[in-house]
């Protein structure tokens, strides 16, 4: 339970998120509770069509608007021409069967007022649901060398980590192209990291969090987070314009995905479950060379 003095790079947390409803907008935070399936209440809910399948921004840009606020005993979300919805965080109403991307898995249905709310706002019939946790959805052994790594309605993987510096080098590149600068929120990391260079986040293999000496905690980046045209949406306006994803074309096609665009990477939570992450704490990794 140390902290390595030595390392080939190292940095801190420069910023959190929390995503409780997937698909929809995240919330910043100061510091988060680590669960084997990333930060707790990441992607605990989602919303689904008539049929339970996963709807996300890739078909319903609007989502984006729809902003969750994390209180005690409930989740309050708000979106633009709609009162609040309030949704309590232990109580659920009904069994359901839903699937993301090639998972069916069950899950609760959180009753007709969340599902009409949802239906509103999206123009077409949804239902909210909060993941089973009962249920046990490993994220792709083939990434992840054998180890079971759980998680709850994210793409695939428990923890999205990127850098300040990725960011900004691709800022430069947008700015240099005539367009404007993004912000982090359109690539809807769970763990940003500052003092560390661009995208040494593809390198690195285990990222040690100094913790509070009770326990190790270690973040194992294991596969590139392919991007869709979600980085295209502008989170306050739900506007899509292609300019990012056509930067990124540019520099960022990743041969061990065959060509795709990637930006971040996908992680598992190898210890340290139960522990907090908090902005400012020192991360040290090592490089991986292939």
């Amino acid at each position: 339970m140390s902290f390595p003095s030595e390392s080939d790079l190292s940095g801190t947390i420069a910023r959190l998120f929390v995503y409780p409803v997937k698909s929809c907008a995240g919330i910043e935070v100061q510091q988060a509770l680590l669960t084997e399936t990333g930060l707790d209440l990441d992607r605990a809910w989602m919303v689904v069509d008539a049929k339970g399948m996963f709807l996300t921004q890739r078909s319903l840009p609007r989502m984006a608007l729809i902003r969750p606020q994390l209180k005690s005993d409930e989740m309050v979300l708000r979106a633009p021409g709609m009162l609040a919805l309030h949704v309590a965080i232990d109580a659920v109403e009904a069994p359901a069967t839903v699937t993301v991307w090639r998972d069916t898995v069950p899950a609760w249905d959180m009753g007709p007022v969340a599902a009409q709310w949802f239906s509103d706002f999206l123009g077409q019939p949804c239902r909210l649901v909060r993941f089973d946790p009962e249920h046990r959805r490993l994220s792709s052994l083939d990434w992840t060398d054998g180890v079971e790594a759980p998680n709850q309605f994210a793409d695939g993987f428990p923890l999205l980590v990127t850098s300040e510096a990725s960011l900004n080098d691709l800022n430069v590149r947008l700015t240099a192209g005539g367009h404007g600068a993004v912000g982090m929120e359109r690539f809807r990391p769970n763990v940003v990291l500052v003092g560390v260079d661009a995208h040494d986040e593809d390198r690195v293999d285990l990222i040690h969090v100094e913790g509070d000496g009770t326990a190790d905690v270690h973040l194992q980046p294991v596969k590139p987070c392919a991007r869709c045209p979600i980085p295209d949406i502008d989170p306050a306006t739900a506007e899509s314009n292609p300019s990012v994803g056509d930067t990124l074309r540019t520099y960022r096609q990743d041969k061990r995905l065959d060509g795709a665009i990637t930006f971040g990477m996908n992680a598992i939570v190898r210890s340290g479950a139960g522990q907090w992450l908090r902005v400012g704490q020192r991360i040290a990794a090592d490089l991986r060379f292939e």
